[in-house]
Parts: structure tokens; C-alpha cells; sequence
């Protein structure tokens, strides 16, 4: 008998990683995408729609419910977004910030998109947020590999997201390491610091009041930055892929495409003519470990079950055992966001000494076995998804 399949949210604003990250999940048999949100970060939220359905109807899954997500940062009301454009606008200057800088004027680098084929859903992404965690209480797995908007705003529909979720998995933050916005600061972060600060105080803190079995899983960019994509594993990915079946090849052409953009602008900050895609490492970590906890990773603790002092200690200080998160080496300590620092905003930050005297609210991702991940990466794209054409 087969398996059931692991119901998965994806939370994204692509951007070039995350078209990746997308590509990697189409290619998961037992992985049942029930919904993507797609809101703006790397580009606005009207670019990151036409993104989405784009690289879905390359890859032939416009049947995938993809949801509009919010436009602004819960820190910017449309009102205020308005009188900022109006004043930005008569100084010359109306874009927002967005990171067209490191994924191209339309977010996805020289690739070149269709047309969609299909249209966002009716629902709001926070909207489908709770509905994906009450359709599969318990069992839906999280990836927000974006900006935490839509998350922060379902929390506030539904306080009780997560006791529903089986775990979460975030890509953002970077923990005393330099940022890639600000000097300190990491993008997805950076982007909406008070919706990543009610989101980590929300997961983690049903964690610590014994109502979640896992604290949230965050991939920060000290880690992910490990995941170096390369021109010469590019070209053994694409050429190897010319065996599997139309839209595959096409698609990954694109990838490709895209991620040529990826290494110049790498090479321009200084990393050379490579590329760090952190967003399918995160998605591929969720994937991995759901797999294996539905086959046998114990809880970290049971729900209700109270630790004893040791192991608060312990994890206070990012000393307790770690889970069997894949290709990682990780620790568990207490986090939180930096909203007030006028050097800093947006900055996250890992109490690794107990000086907060705070039990943990995150495991954190410290060190990524890189070389086989991408092993694994390649592999994956190489081989493709198992088309069902009767769909």
C-alpha cells in the first residue's frame, strides 16, 4: 500500500532560488502541493503572480491552486504605501525596495516566461493558509521560503495555525553573520521584521507552552549560503535532463537561464561565478524530514508533556539535541527580531548564551552538507517529474 501523500504549503516570492525550490517539489511523487502563496519580496507581488503561474505553465501544473498574496509588509497599511509612492514619486524615484539587483528586473534573470494559463485563486493567501492547516490538521507541512506577510496575517484569522501544522519550515535570518540587505540583516527577514517576529514568537511559542510536538525549522543565509550552485553542475543538470519527458528540458532551459543572471550578479558581490540557492535546500529539508517522520522520528517531546529543567537549560543556551533535520547540522536556541534598532531593524537574533533565560523557540540550521545535497539536487532535476497526462 502506498503512502499517503505529505500535504504541503508553499509560501514564495520568485525570484530565481525559489523558481528552483519549485521545480525540486514538482518532482516529489508523495508530496501533495495544496497550495502556493506568491506575494512580493524579490519583485512586487503583481510580478511574483505572473512569475509563479509562469513557471508552472512551463512545466505543464496550472492545476495547482496558486493564491495572491499580500502587496505590502504589515509595517506599510496601503494608505501609507500610497503617500510614500506620491513623495517617492516626486522625488524621482517610485519603486519600492524589491531585489531586482539579484534576480533581474522581472525576478526571474534572463528566462523568459509564458503567458499563465490559469489565474490566482479567489482566496486571499492568508485565507489559504488556515484553510490548508484545518483541511489537514496535524499533517500539513509548512515552506515559506519568502517574506512571512501572508503567515503573520493567517495567524491573525487563526490563532491557533500552529497547533495545526505539523512543523514549519522557514528560509530567513542570519545569525551573527554579515547580511545580504543590510549589514546584519537577511532578505526574507529584512523585507517584513514584524512578520517574522509574530510568526517565530507564534510556532515557537506553542513549542514552549507544550502545544506544538516541533519548534519551527529556520534556514538562515550562513547556512544556506553553503548551497553553491555552479555553471558546470548547471550544464550536467540540463544535459542530462534531455532524456525526460516534454516540458521538463524546456523548463530547466529556463533555469537555467535564469540562473545565469544569478551568477553575474553573484560574481559582482564578490562570491564569484557561482550562485547561492537557498530556497530549495529549505524545501527540500521539509520534504525530507516529513518523509522520515512519517516513517520514524519520534517527537522532540510530546504535546502536553512538560521538560524538566535540564532541558530547558539546555535549549536556552542552543545546547539540546538536535532533530534529524537532512543535510544538517543544526541547534536549538531562543530567537527573536530586532524591530527598533536604527542600524539593525530586521536583524535576527540567536540568545546562544541563556541570557534572556527564555527555553528555545527554533531549531536553528548551523552547518548544510552541501556537496550531498546537491548531489541529491541534481540528481532530482536530472531525472524530473513523473507526468501525468491524463491530469
Amino acid at each position: 500500500m502506498a503512502e499517503p501523500a505529505i500535504p504541503l504549503f508553499l509560501d514564495c516570492d520568485p525570484g530565481i532560488d525559489d523558481a528552483i525550490a519549485i521545480a525540486y517539489l514538482l518532482c516529489q511523487p508523495d508530496v501533495e502541493i495544496v497550495g502556493i502563496a506568491a506575494s512580493g519580496g524579490n519583485v512586487s507581488t503583481e510580478q511574483v503572480v505572473r512569475n509563479t503561474l509562469g513557471w508552472l505553465a512551463l512545466a505543464e501544473r496550472a492545476d495547482l491552486p496558486v493564491y495572491r498574496g499580500a502587496v505590502h509588509p504589515l509595517a506599510q497599511t496601503a494608505a501609507a504605501a500610497r503617500e510614500e509612492a506620491e513623495a517617492a514619486t516626486a522625488a524621482g524615484s517610485a519603486d519600492p525596495e524589491y531585489a531586482e539587483v539579484t534576480h533581474g528586473d522581472t525576478g526571474s534573470g534572463y528566462a523568459t516566461l509564458p503567458d499563465p494559463t490559469c489565474s490566482t485563486r479567489d482566496l486571499s493567501a492568508a485565507q489559504a493558509w488556515v484553510d490548508a492547516a484545518r483541511a489537514h490538521p496535524g499533517e500539513l507541512i509548512g515552506v515559506m521560503i519568502g517574506p512571512a506577510t501572508n503567515l503573520a496575517l493567517a495567524l491573525e484569522i487563526a490563532p491557533e495555525l500552529p497547533r495545526l501544522l505539523k512543523r514549519l519550515f522557514v528560509m530567513g535570518g542570519a545569525f551573527n553573520y554579515r547580511g545580504n540587505t543590510h549589514p546584519t540583516t537577511e532578505w526574507n527577514v529584512s523585507y517584513d521584521p514584524e512578520a517574522a517576529a509574530r510568526v517565530f514568537a507564534a510556532f515557537g511559542g506553542a513549542y514552549i507552552a507544550d502545544e506544538a510536538l516541533f519548534p519551527p525549522v529556520i534556514g538562515p543565509i550562513e547556512a544556506t549560503e553553503m548551497v553553491e550552485m555552479t555553471p558546470e553542475r548547471l550544464s550536467r543538470i540540463v544535459d542530462g535532463a534531455h532524456s525526460a519527458p516534454a516540458p521538463w528540458p524546456a523548463l530547466l532551459h529556463e533555469i537555467g537561464e535564469a540562473l545565469r543572471f544569478y551568477f553575474e550578479f553573484h560574481e559582482e558581490d564578490g562570491h564569484g561565478y557561482l550562485a547561492h540557492i537557498h530556497d530549495p535546500y529549505v524545501a527540500a529539508t521539509a520534504v525530507h524530514w516529513a518523509r522520515n517522520a512519517a516513517a520514524s522520528v519520534p517527537p522532540i517531546r510530546g504535546a502536553g508533556a512538560p521538560r524538566d529543567p535540564a532541558e530547558v537549560q539546555a535549549e536556552s543556551r542552543g545546547t539540546a539535541t538536535p532533530g534529524r533535520i537532512p543535510w544538517a547540522e543544526t541547534v536549538f536556541a531562543p530567537i527573536d527580531v530586532e524591530l527598533t534598532g536604527t542600524l539593525t531593524r530586521g536583524e535576527t537574533i540567536a540568545d546562544w548564551l541563556g541570557r534572556w533565560n527564555r527555553p528555545a523557540n527554533a531549531e536553528i540550521i548551523r552547518r548544510v552538507d552541501a556537496a550531498h545535497f546537491l548531489d541529491h539536487l541534481t540528481d532530482t532535476l536530472m531525472e524530473g517529474p513523473q507526468y501525468d497526462r491524463t491530469r
